[in-house]
């Protein structure tokens, strides 16, 4: 009960394509490299917004709102 022969890989490999199917390989490897790329590109944006710094300028100062006066009649 050692190492597993070739015969053994093959039959694992039969099995697996029985399960999944020959399309739904490669269509899962696909989507783990998209999230690895998207996890990748999510750090390094992480990266780049701690490093930078934004500055705001108003191009007009903000005017407060006035509340009109009620006048009591009578």
């Amino acid at each position: 009960m050692g190492s597993f022969s070739i015969w053994h890989w093959l039959i694992v490999l039969v099995v697996v394509l029985l399960l999944f199917g020959r399309g739904k390989i490669p269509e899962l490897m696909g989507d783990m490299a998209k999230g690895i790329k998207s996890f990748k590109k999510g750090m390094s944006d992480d990266d780049e917004d701690t490093t930078k710094t934004v500055e705001h300028q108003a191009d007009e100062p903000v005017k407060e709102a006035t509340k009109p006066s009620k006048k009591k009649s009578g």
